[in-house]
């Protein structure tokens, strides 16, 4: 330890005296942990622990192989590919669309395209978006079984968007106004649409919801010349499904090249009704942002 002393201290004899004290204690105090310290490393001893091979303290339980819990995005994903939610059957109007001009009975009709989910909502029902859940089922189950990506070509249609997706008579009831139909096709078997039909059919044959009711699980085909497809639609109680071939029902929202499925809901088994079209249901059941 270094003192730093001014002149007048060191003139001090008593100051001095307490200096020097204080040296001598501390120098013994150090020299005394000193020995002590040294002293107990030569006292120390140290033995070996012997013991035989498998020879324990005690057993502990064999290892258990623990499944991981998925992460959170791992969670909202079917096979490879994010699962398919309500939000993906938004409305495909976008004001970014260019003016479609049809003659019709001889008049020249100009349509515009909506805005889309920007600027309305999907139906309501209880207040909250709806999309009829069985829609959504059924294309997660193709998902997960053919390991591929659903295309949503067309979910819900606004009036707006709906007529100049397709201005024809026919189209203007259409149940993709009310969450009701989807239209898709399945990457890497879009020229394959009959084997979706399959896996649409096995969704009700293999679950448990519908086991012993006949009328879901036994699909028909629809005979009458009323449908704008030439391959016979199949239905069962809840759905009807229709396959669009290459050059059929062409649209703004269909204009791919493949063959492409739709799939109408035909009945509401939370509500035990049937689904129909209505013009308020379509045009005063949705909100404008």
């Amino acid at each position: 330890m270094t003192l730093f002393l001014n002149h007048r201290k060191k003139n001090n004899p008593l100051f001095l005296s307490s200096f020097v004290l204080i040296s001598l204690c501390t120098g013994c105090s150090s020299s005394e942990e000193s020995d002590s310290s040294l002293l107990r490393h030569q006292n120390q001893k140290g033995e070996y622990i012997y013991r035989v091979h498998n020879e324990y303290l005690f057993n502990p339980p064999p290892p258990e192989k623990v499944v991981l819990e998925p992460y959170p995005w791992e969670k909202s994903t079917i096979g490879n590919y994010p699962k398919i939610t309500k939000e993906f059957f938004c409305c495909k109007g976008s004001n970014l669309n260019p003016v479609r001009v049809v003659q019709q009975n001889g008049e020249i009709i100009r349509y515009y395209d909506c805005s889309g989910a920007e600027k309305h909502s999907l139906p309501l029902r209880d207040k909250k978006e709806f999309v009829y859940p069985i829609l959504i089922d059924l294309l997660n189950h193709i998902q997960a079984k053919t390991e591929k990506k659903v295309v949503i070509t067309s979910g819900h249609r606004c009036p707006e968007h709906n007529t100049y997706v397709d201005p024809s008579p026919e189209n203007q009831h259409s149940k993709h106004m009310i969450g009701a139909e989807v239209s898709f096709y399945v990457q890497g078997l879009e020229n394959r649409p009959e084997e979706i039909v399959k896996h649409i059919q096995e969704y009700y044959r293999n679950n448990l919801k519908y086991k012993d009711q006949k009328e879901y699980v036994e699909f028909q085909r629809y005979e009458k010349e009323d449908t704008n497809v030439t391959t016979l639609p199949w239905y069962n109680k809840e759905i009807f499904i229709k396959l669009f071939k290459k050059k059929e029902g062409r649209s703004f929202d269909n204009r791919h090249p493949y063959p492409y499925i739709s799939i109408q809901v035909r009945y509401d088994m939370e509500l035990q009704e049937k689904v129909i079209y209505t013009w308020d249901k379509a045009t005063r059941n949705y909100l404008r942002r």
